[in-house]
């Protein structure tokens, strides 16, 4: 960027990154597995985000790049077999993100348009947003920027005025009842529940990207970490309040893959319910457009810092050779697997990732001038999150968890083949 970017842009990246198509994915996986204490799991989530933006502060402010996370990870492990399996493991998760953006439009598209059935019309719908969106990445960049502007203030106001309907019509609610203590999960579940759902606040970690370009660093950049994610801890704290007080579990369980939609029913009737899935519809076009856009450049980082094949920094009509990959692996990850298989992934993915850049800020303390004892908290936590994560989803959700393993598994035994065979263990220098 040619020009510097003030706090209200830092945030906006922040804002736009966690409310992109998180929220409309996942909310009715939260209260599938938290029932009516997803408000306490969606701030369990938070708090651990909260707790990770501190070495993200840390770092951004004494290495600040363009590669963000994956500079991070080099400078507190050098170019190893493990930082570049763990940043493999970053592009992985960008790609899950985006299968998971994917499924939140397929599920929320047939509301407005039937073409078939439900079944199909989701795999039509998430293939032909995910073309849609590599297209537009290809055509030109500065319309994906106008896009993710426009998009982020249209998403904000209409999630913000569900809040603010949504609070007005709880008075009276037979249904706020859901919310009490007796509704509850047991606190293992409701933790459990908010790290399936952790995906939804992963977006804070794109401030790290533009660093390099926020003016009066020392004071906007920790204000726009934390400012973006105690404003979305709230927001998401409120939704999940209004959703739960709003509709019966039954009613939130039939339409789990469209809940935020069918929750402004109650209060505004169909023009409510189709006004949220035009929202839901725009968030998440714009949070594929612009994770496709990050994807590709993480691999392109990536393949520069010599830990992927150099050929991931040639291009392809003007963009990264990444971008086609990023695309084509998430079309087929979005229409293989459900959406509690991603969600897991994607948060077993991310709680690595933060769990590994936590450890680099408890690492280089001394030289981030930070407190060691904040980044160990967020490491402890991130890791120990990550343990009941699987073993709980282990019992309920085989495959998400199988998956989720075996990405990262591969994401290490790639790097480790790269560096040892396919470069006979001479790293770029």
């Amino acid at each position: 960027m040619s020009k510097k970017i003030g706090l209200k842009e830092a945030m906006s990246i922040g804002i736009g990154g966690m409310v992109g198509g998180g929220i409309f994915a996942v909310l009715g996986l939260a209260v599938s597995l938290a029932r009516g204490g997803t408000p306490i799991a969606f701030l369990f989530a938070g708090f651990l985000a909260l707790i990770t933006s501190y070495s993200y502060v840390k770092l951004s402010l004494t290495y600040p790049d363009p590669g963000g996370t994956v500079k991070f990870i080099n400078q507190g492990f050098g170019k190893t077999i493990f930082s570049g399996g763990a940043n493999n493991l970053l592009w992985v998760s960008y790609i899950i993100m985006l299968s998971l953006y994917a499924s939140a439009f397929g599920s929320y598209a047939p509301n407005l348009f039937s073409i078939l059935d439900t079944s199909t019309d989701f795999h039509i719908y998430a293939s032909l947003i995910i073309i849609l969106a590599t297209a537009i990445n290809y055509y030109s960049i500065k319309v994906v920027g106008k896009i993710e502007s426009y998009a982020v203030a249209i998403k904000l106001v209409i999630l913000l005025s569900f809040v603010f309907i949504g609070i007005y019509g709880l008075m009276g609610n037979p249904n706020l009842a859901q919310l009490s203590i007796s509704n509850w999960e047991t606190p293992i579940k409701l933790l459990t529940g908010g790290m399936v759902i952790f995906v939804a606040y992963e977006g804070f970690e794109l401030i790290a990207n533009a660093a390099p370009d926020i003016e009066n660093p020392k004071k906007n950049t920790p204000r726009a970490y934390y400012y973006s994610v105690l404003f979305v801890i709230l927001l998401y704290v409120i939704i999940a309040l209004v959703t739960v007080g709003s509709l019966p579990f039954k009613e939130i369980a039939t339409a789990q893959d469209y809940v935020l939609a069918e929750a402004a029913k109650p209060m505004l009737g169909k023009v409510g319910f189709t006004i949220i899935t035009i929202a839901a519809l725009i968030s998440t076009f714009s949070a594929i457009n612009a994770s496709l856009l990050g994807g590709s450049r993480v691999s392109y980082e990536i393949a520069e810092d010599g830990e992927l094949p150099h050929h991931l920094t040639s291009k392809l009509w003007n963009q990264p050779i990444g971008l086609m990959i990023t695309a084509i692996i998430t079309i087929i990850v979005a229409n293989l697997l459900n959406l509690e298989s991603i969600s897991t992934a994607g948060s077993i993915g991310f709680l690595l990732i933060f769990a590994i850049v936590n450890y680099v800020g408890f690492k280089l303390h001394a030289e981030v001038k930070g407190n060691k004892v904040i980044p160990f908290l967020g490491f402890l936590l991130c890791t120990i999150a990550l343990i009941i994560l699987i073993s709980q989803q282990f019992s309920t959700n085989k495959t998400g968890v199988i998956v989720a393993i075996s990405i990262v598994a591969l994401c290490f035994i790639i790097e480790w083949l790269y560096k040892k065979i396919g470069r006979n263990g001479v790293p770029k220098q």
